[in-house]
């Protein structure tokens, strides 16, 4: 492990590797401090590349009175879209109705979406006829539809934010490493917190890493952690499941994604067009434990299923569902009893007696706000110079300077593409697609591993690439060729080559609806 050795000494310490830990990693370095951010697996391997890739304000946090959250969302939703527009993007969605009274309850709800916003708001949402909502979403259930309301949120692509969130780390001086494990705290004779014991998962070896802060953002692990530090202290996070469907882009062909505002468990379900596929989403089911790689539950897939043929007009069947994701919230505890779907979205930051800064809750439109809490906490408990957040107007790695936005076109590499142009011509092979269904070349595999940290088949595959989600079969069809390529890279033999391809594949089966290995989920 190149970036990290013993002996080295920085002002923060971060541990965990996705929207949180990655995002204060970028706002401490932008202020000028020396970060060091470690990973036990890959970056974004968690929650964070399992969300619903929306950058929202949270329509359902407005019906629940939040205000507030709602308020700072949207104010981050807009500073989002402008630092990393090669990753977000604006999406129409059109809420459908049903019932006379669905279009002006909604229509109303959404007018004052749009106000709260202010000036980082997008278009203006607008009432629809009948006829206007199906030339939105053509393929939307017309039996019984009175009309609609279109409103304007962002999307994103998570993973590949929190890659370039990295190297936009890195950039500004920061030691950013993946496969690296905190397996302990390094504390003073007086208790304090003073760094960690650090495992390369790669290689076993251990070695301490000291800092005058250390952060602990491992999202639903974080009461690991913090018990680590103290036997005593009480959880606070409530796991909660949220699952996602990705369905071929014939169910949802227009240019408008589909929110319906209140399913039977109360939630609000998305169907939204990505990567030229639809992810349906979300349910929300409390589990007893984090799990490293959730499985969905059959009564999530079928209520998500349930619910994709009540409103579109030809029903999907589960053949036709290309990947099956599921992903873990770290909600902070409310009362015995409540609901998950009732906890918090809000993030909090702890600071135990020896130091160790903890922060947890939030989502992604908002792990820029978060980042800016936690660095101000680390000043103060590091006794470091105090300076002003930055990140407010920081461009993310890829997005150029050019305050100019095209809101037609996203490039997951951003300003990095012509580089990776060049590598596919001048490489043999590499302008080659790893598989007919997906849209990723052999040249972007070996700019993965030389420029963005990528070791595994799973890296490229589920993070780097997003071929798991867009198609699960078609991923595990191409994991021996990107395993080749990355031995090639890495200097690995061949029975590394085979034991990647059967590791990504018994996973990558987890994502095929209809294969046992997902139907096994709650077991």
């Amino acid at each position: 492990m190149a970036a990290l050795s013993a002996g080295d000494e920085f002002d923060v310490l971060v541990v965990g590797g996705g929207a949180t830990g990655l995002g204060v990693a970028v706002d401490a370095a932008s202020r000028g401090h020396r970060v060091a951010l470690v990973e036990a697996i890959d970056f974004a391997k968690g929650t964070s590349s399992r969300s619903t890739k929306l950058v929202h304000g949270g329509v359902r946090y407005l019906k629940q009175g939040n205000v507030a959250l709602v308020l700072e969302a949207l104010r981050e939703r807009g500073r989002m879209a402008r630092n990393a527009p090669h990753l977000v993007r604006d999406q129409a969605f059109v809420i459908p109705a049903y019932r006379w009274w669905e279009g002006p309850f909604y229509g109303i709800g959404m007018k004052v979406y749009d106000g709260l916003a202010g000036r980082l708001g997008l278009a203006p949402s607008q009432w629809l006829s009948k006829e206007e909502t199906l030339a939105r979403i053509p393929t939307v259930e017309p039996e019984g539809l009175d009309g609609g309301v279109v409103y304007y949120d962002g999307q994103f692509d998570d993973a590949r934010m929190a890659v370039h969130l990295a190297m936009t780390a890195v950039d500004l001086g920061a030691r950013v490493v993946n496969y690296a494990r905190c397996v302990g705290l390094l504390k003073s004779a007086d208790g304090q917190v003073i760094g960690a014991t650090i495992r390369d998962e790669e290689s076993g070896r251990e070695f301490a890493v000291k800092a005058k802060a250390v952060v602990n953002a491992t999202g639903v692990w974080v009461d690991e952690l913090r018990q680590s530090d103290d036997a005593a202290t009480k959880p606070v996070v409530a796991v909660s499941q949220g699952v996602h469907l990705v369905l071929p882009r014939r169910f949802l062909p227009g240019d408008a994604a589909v929110m319906v505002p209140k399913t039977s468990d109360g939630r609000v379900l998305f169907a939204v067009p990505w990567h030229d596929r639809v992810v349906v989403g979300t349910t929300d089911t409390a589990r007893p434990a984090a799990a490293v790689e959730p499985r969905s539950l059959a009564e999530e897939r079928d209520f998500l299923l349930e619910h994709a043929r009540q409103y579109l007009a030809v029903d999907p069947t589960p053949e036709d569902v290309l990947s099956v994701f599921a992903g873990l919230r770290p909600l902070v505890k409310g009362g015995e009893g409540e609901s998950t779907a009732a906890l918090s979205r809000d993030h909090t930051v702890m600071v135990s007696p020896s130091g160790l800064i903890t922060v947890t809750g939030g989502k992604w439109t908002t792990y820029r706000k978060m980042a800016e809490d936690v660095t101000d906490h680390v000043e103060m408990v590091g006794n470091l110079p105090e300076r002003a957040c930055v990140t407010v107007d920081l461009r993310i790695h890829g997005a150029g300077t050019d305050d100019a936005r095209d809101k037609t076109v996203v490039d997951a590499y951003g300003t990095d593409r012509a580089a990776i142009d060049q590598l596919a011509r001048d490489m043999p092979g590499g302008a080659e697609l790893l598989h007919e269904d997906l849209p990723y070349s052999e040249a972007e595999v070996c700019w993965q591993v030389r420029a963005e940290m990528a070791r595994t088949v799973e890296d490229v595959l589920a993070r780097r690439t997003r071929a798991l989600l867009l198609d699960a079969r078609a991923a595990i069809a191409c994991a021996p060729r990107v395993a080749a390529i990355l031995a090639e890279e890495l200097g690995r033999d061949e029975a590394w080559i085979a034991a990647q391809v059967e590791g990504f594949t018994t996973l990558a089966r987890g994502y095929v609806f209809t294969d046992p290995a997902s139907q096994a989920a709650e077991e």
